[in-house]
């Protein structure tokens, strides 16, 4: 198995929550062996090495031993299985459980092994991917024989020498030694890691390269005859101790008592591939779960709970409180029963002894009551959401032929989440936008140049016209200052070289160059080659100063042909503009005013800038640099020093620069975003846009996209971009103002600084007030860390679910902060979708994973639960009404296995078939009528949950106590030999409970399918299978002695045939009452639309004849004026028809039902009245020849 699986496989295992417990458990246990200074860990290359963890790994939850122990553990340390448990073992007591011994262990046994084999199917696999992963072959140097020999993955040690071949990933974490590259470069991809296809380079040390090279007639090789004789063995490498950061490596290589520094560009990862290289040498310097790979897979996953499941966790525990009452009640009830009734000699032993045990009797009713809080419904809980996150895996509606990506639930704990979300915030580069730059115009001495204009920059470059040095140095910079690394492509007419950058802006700026005439061709460690208008010039690069969010620029210190060192700095405009020479800043101006022209046209810009350095104060400056590099960075204040030291040092040396000019690049958006966000919007659901680019850019794109509507009023927006917080303040009250005038189409625009000032105390419950109020929010040059900050602010001052969306490693800190994180798989790797809850391929697809999966699974997950309490609270309240008419003795009306499968088979279908397949309405018309969305929100509360507790009481009444009034009188048969006995009573009773929870399932279904028929009638057919079964049962097996015949008892009676055509109609009378008189008189907008979907299917169907109720409908839900989608028939004629043709032996109600009247019009308001004429011409009154 490759680690690219491996990595897919391990981000899911984290899920879990046992992610953490193999590496953590072996890094704590190994860890004193890390070194004797606790702070770094030493590695000495003779092979002598002090002992670390195995290059194995196991990502297996259990082993043969620790399986049973670790699954009770887990399974037990839920609290329904806890309770269940106990009464399990409290029906053990002799003479004390009314259901017997099994009742409750068998259902609990059977849940349990169900979970178990589950996790061992699951587990069995990850043993076999582990020992595939740990059996891949690869070749180390063997110091004994002074060979390479092959070995396996598992047997590498910590300072084994390993070589890595083209296509092969690296199998531990290695410092590079050598490559067959000049000056030991290699070229890596680390998709598997951070999931950037873009190749990296990586270099060696360049002393080390020389010692293990050789050039052999031009093609260079591995020395051996060097390892040895210039002593390498006898180096030691000093480095951090194993942690998670990817990006992140301190150390040094101690070698003839010189010190060389050790960066992360000197450090091959395990699950990385070797690309276009045909060799790696690398020092083996993490091994097995200490390496990176595998401290960022096993990393505990942040635990997120939906808001149904807390809300349904905080009414569990209030039933469970409710049902200690009822059993407090019940057995106080007992005893005064047994003290009053003294006269029953055959109960005077039986008095005594519940009198001085009321904790057994308390016992007893609590194993009598306890089935009021469902066995089943975490199970049949988990299995739904299971499967409804497959339908989301599975939906073609939103798969992307384009990246060949399907959607992917990455959890399935939030489905119903999806169905509740208030507020958006997204990304916008890569999100909302494709994230597929183009360089499109640039500005260089205040004049702008586009696309039709490149032509005349070559022209000035090559005859050397005025303001060419200009030129020449910006497009210079723009070919040498980056990341990219070129790719030869094999095509004849198509580019020659492919760049691959780490961001698409770095690309478009060199791909930008290449259309004007400078073209890059080549990288080492130490050189750049570009091509200057067919004159190929060479630079060597000294330094890279890269890029971060805090910095917000990127320089290379070089130097060229003539020794002249120079730093190009490319980066923001507001940073480059305070670093700018005093001269500079006067023409800074005009390229301001540019730069605001740019981000008008919603353009990304960059400012430009470079200054030649004296060659004293660059070895000065080089001095310090490196000795900043090679500070202890052991502790994280330790840490902190040292990146503070490097900042001021960059920051030394990028300044007083010459400006060069500005770069704009277009960022197109998404497929169908614009459409998606008024979607959103109409469904109630409010929208951050959160960017780091410039205002202007931000709001060009929020008009492009309908964050700001084009016909927008000015005083309908507010900006709030001010220098200190007080003045943030008054720009807070002044939009207050305007938002009580366009309370309904406000928009709030706000830039960095002032968003910090609005995200402390004092200013922050203005600013949320404020922002939660609007119908969207953007907010602009904000960083990571800020987007985090403002999803926590957001989730603080409401209580509604939050979304982030996003599709960048800047974007994780606020997806993993949101109450529902979605990843976009796009152009920035997949660190996103790694942290994400659900991932998809582009924005359009949230409105179908919000509207349709998360409405249907919202709605179907509430019912589920909701069903799941009624179902087994309206059987076993009957316990404690019986109780009442049998002198509170505990005993069970119904037979101990029938209590024990009522929710494992009898009932088991319908909240399955509730959870999967009911739906209010198609997705069609979830997608058309987002406002459905919103009315949902009200589908499960506190109050909707008690009124079906209720509804289950209520149900339980009538049932038990009609039930037990039909036979009162002791006559069932006609010769009124007997009544049967109290299984007789019992057994007619939950017959008719059994019938009274299908048909409620089947009142409250929205949509039938087959598995629904099947779940609802098979239910009630599998009792009646049963009690058949059972009762035939004895006494040819040794179970059901007290059911023998009993079928024949209570089905040759005519009361329990007709009780049950009437007694579950009653219980049920009240809902049908209720649903009648809502949905006629008091219309919610789900029934108008879901009557609307009704009219449209038959205004579809052939016209042959309308009922009165299709006439009142399709009058009622389609106006006159309203045009129909076409028939099968209509679609496939060349001729678009918008009234439909009826034969002319139509009667009139067919023309009413399909046209409507024409004066249905004078029933509006009269200051709304339209004329006749009017009317008229609203209709097409032409028909077809």
């Amino acid at each position: 198995m490759s680690p690219s699986i491996e990595l897919r496989r391990l981000s899911t295992d984290q899920e879990d929550g046992y992610g953490q417990s193999v590496a953590q458990y072996w890094s704590r246990f190994f860890k004193h062996h890390s070194s004797p200074n606790s702070n770094y860990r030493v590695i000495p290359l003779t092979g002598q090495q002090q002992k670390f963890i195995q290059n194995s790994i196991s990502t297996a939850k259990y082993n043969l031993f620790s399986f049973l122990p670790k699954f009770l553990f887990e399974q037990f340390r839920k609290y329904a299985n806890i309770f269940f448990l106990f009464i399990a073992l409290m029906q053990q007591i002799p003479n004390v459980s009314p259901t017997g011994k099994y009742t409750t262990l068998v259902p609990l046994i059977f849940i349990l092994t169900v979970s178990a084999l589950k996790e061992i199917f699951e587990d069995i696999k990850r043993h076999h991917a582990d020992r595939k992963v740990n059996n891949t072959p690869t070749i180390v140097f063997s110091r004994l024989k002074s060979i390479f020999l092959q070995t396996k993955w598992k047997k590498l040690k910590v300072g084994d020498l390993v070589l890595v071949k083209r296509g092969q990933f690296f199998p531990s974490d290695l410092v590079i030694f050598s490559s067959n590259e000049p000056n030991g470069i290699c070229y890596v991809e680390t998709a598997n890691l951070d999931g950037e296809t873009n190749l990296k380079a990586r270099s060696a040390i360049r002393l080390i390269d020389e010692i293990c090279s050789v050039d052999k007639h031009g093609v260079k090789d591995i020395s051996i005859e060097n390892l040895h004789r210039k002593n390498l063995f006898s180096s030691v490498i000093h480095c951090d101790l194993p942690n998670k950061e990817l990006y992140e490596f301190n150390g040094k290589l101690i070698f003839d008592g010189d010190e060389y520094a050790i960066t992360s560009e000197n450090i091959l990862l395990r699950g990385a591939k070797l690309r276009n290289t045909e060799w790696a040498l690398g020092c083996v310097i993490y091994t097995g779960h200490e390496t990176k790979l595998m401290m960022n897979s096993s990393k505990k996953a942040i635990l997120k709970q939906s808001n149904v499941e807390i809300m349904c966790n905080r009414q569990i525990f209030a039933l469970l409180g409710i049902l200690i009452v009822i059993c407090l009640i019940s057995a106080i009830c007992s005893v005064i029963w047994s003290q009053h009734n003294r006269s029953h000699w055959y109960l005077t032993e039986l008095q005594s002894q519940m009198t001085a045990n009321f904790f057994l009797i308390l016992l007893t009713f609590i194993i009598l009551y306890n089935n009021l809080i469902p066995i089943s419904l975490q199970v049949t809980l988990e299995m739904v959401r299971f499967i409804q996150a497959l339908f989301i895996n599975n939906d073609l509606e939103m798969y992307c032929d384009e990246s060949d990506t399907p959607a992917m639930a990455r959890t399935s704990n939030l489905n119903e989440e999806l169905g509740q979300v208030r507020y958006i915030l997204s990304d916008k580069t890569g999100t909302i936008t494709r994230n597929v730059m183009e360089f499109k115009k640039c500005s260089i001495d205040g004049n702008i140049y586009d696309e039709t204009k490149f032509d005349r920059l070559i022209k000035i470059v090559r005859h050397k016209q005025s303001g060419w040095e200009k030129i020449n140095e910006f497009l210079t910079l723009l070919s040498v200052c980056h990341t990219v690394i070129p790719e030869i492509t094999q095509s004849e007419t198509g580019p020659k070289y492919i760049y691959q950058a780490s961001s698409p802006d770095e690309a478009a700026l060199v791909k930008g160059a290449q259309k004007i005439g400078f073209e890059f061709l080549q990288r080492t460690s130490a050189k750049v080659m570009i091509d200057a208008m067919g004159e190929i010039v060479k630079f060597e690069v000294l330094h890279i100063l890269p890029f971060n969010s805090d910095r917000k620029r990127m320089s290379t210190i070089i130097r060229n042909d003539s020794s002249q060192i120079k730093i190009y700095t490319k980066g923001a405009d507001s940073i480059i503009q305070k670093r700018l020479s005093t001269d500079s800043l006067i023409e800074f101006t005009q390229t301001e005013v540019n730069l605001t022209t740019f981000a008008t046209d919603g353009l990304r810009t960059l400012c430009c800038a470079y200054r030649v350095i004296n060659d004293d104060y660059y070895l000065d400056w080089e001095h310090r640099y490196n000795k900043a590099i090679l500070m202890s960075a052991s502790t994280p204040e330790e840490k902190n020093l040292r990146d503070q030291r490097l900042n001021d040092i960059m920051s030394e040396i990028e300044d007083d620069l010459t400006l060069l000019g500005a770069t704009a690049i277009e960022d197109k958006l998404q497929e169908g975003v614009p459409q998606t966000i008024e979607t959103l919007m109409r469904a109630g659901i409010g929208i951050w846009m959160l960017t780091g680019d410039k205002l202007e850019t931000a709001t060009n794109i929020s008009y492009s996209c309908r964050l700001l509507k084009n016909i927008q009023n000015l005083n309908s927006y507010h900006i709030v971009k001010n220098e200190d917080i007080e003045e943030t303040r008054k720009s807070l009250f002044s939009a207050h103002a305007k938002l009580k005038e366009y309370s309904d189409n406000f928009t709030l625009i706000i830039d960095s600084k002032s968003l910090s000032y609005c995200l402390q105390m004092p200013l922050r419950p203005i600013f949320m007030d404020l922002a939660l109020k609007c119908r969207s929010v953007i907010c602009c040059r904000v960083s990571p860390a800020q987007k985090a900050e403002i999803v926590d602010a957001v989730k603080k001052s409401t209580n509604s679910i939050t979304l982030a969306i996003g599709d960048g490693a800047n974007d994780v800190a606020m997806i993993r902060a949101a109450h529902v994180g979605v990843g976009i798989s796009g152009q920035e790797g997949l660190q996103a979708v790694y942290s994400s809850d659900y991932a998809i391929a582009q924005f359009r697809f949230l409105s179908r994973l919000l509207l349709v999966h998360g409405s249907w699974s919202f709605s179907r997950v509430s019912k589920l639960i909701l069903y799941s309490f009624y179902k087994n609270i309206a059987l076993y309240v009957i316990e404690l009404w019986f109780a009442s008419v049998s002198a509170w003795s505990g005993q069970a009306v119904f037979e101990r296995w029938s209590i024990g499968l009522y929710n494992v088979i009898f009932t088991a279908g319908p909240p399955l078939v509730i959870g999967l397949f009911d739906r209010i309405c198609s997705a069609e018309m979830m997608l058309n009528n987002p406002e459905l969305y919103q009315e949902q929100s009200n589908i499960f509360s506190i109050k909707l949950f008690w009124f079906w507790i209720a509804s289950a009481i209520w149900h339980s009444l009538v049932l038990f106590w009609m039930t037990y009034m039909a036979v009162s009188h002791d006559a069932l048969w006609l010769n009124g030999w007997a009544d049967g006995g109290y299984l007789c009573f019992g057994n007619i009773l939950y017959t008719y409970v059994v019938i009274t929870v299908c048909l409620k399932a089947a009142l409250e279904t929205n949509c039938w399918t087959w598995p629904t028929h099947l779940a609802i009638w098979g239910s009630i057919a599998s009792w009646f299978l049963f009690i058949w079964v059972y009762s035939k049962a004895w006494p040819t097996l040794p179970i059901g002695a007290d059911m023998a015949n009993i079928d024949r008892i209570i089905f040759t009676t005519s009361v329990f045939w007709i009780g049950m055509a009437v007694i579950p109609l009653m219980a049920l009378l009240v809902d049908i009452i209720i649903k009648l008189v809502t949905r006629t008189c008091f219309k919610s907008l789900t029934d108008r639309i879901v009557e609307l979907e009704l009219a449209k299917k038959m205004q579809q169907q052939p016209p042959a004849s309308f009922s009165e109720r299709a006439r009142l409908l399709i009058n009622n839900f389609l106006p006159a004026g309203r045009e129909l989608p076409p028939s099968p028939s209509q679609r496939s004629s060349p001729t678009l028809v918008k009234s439909a043709r009826l034969p002319s032996c139509s009667s009139d109600l067919e023309r009413d039902a399909l046209h409507g009247y024409s004066f249905s019009q004078e029933e509006r308001d009269p200051s709304d009245a339209v004329s006749h004429s009017k009317v008229i011409c609203m209709y097409n009154t032409r028909l077809l020849g």
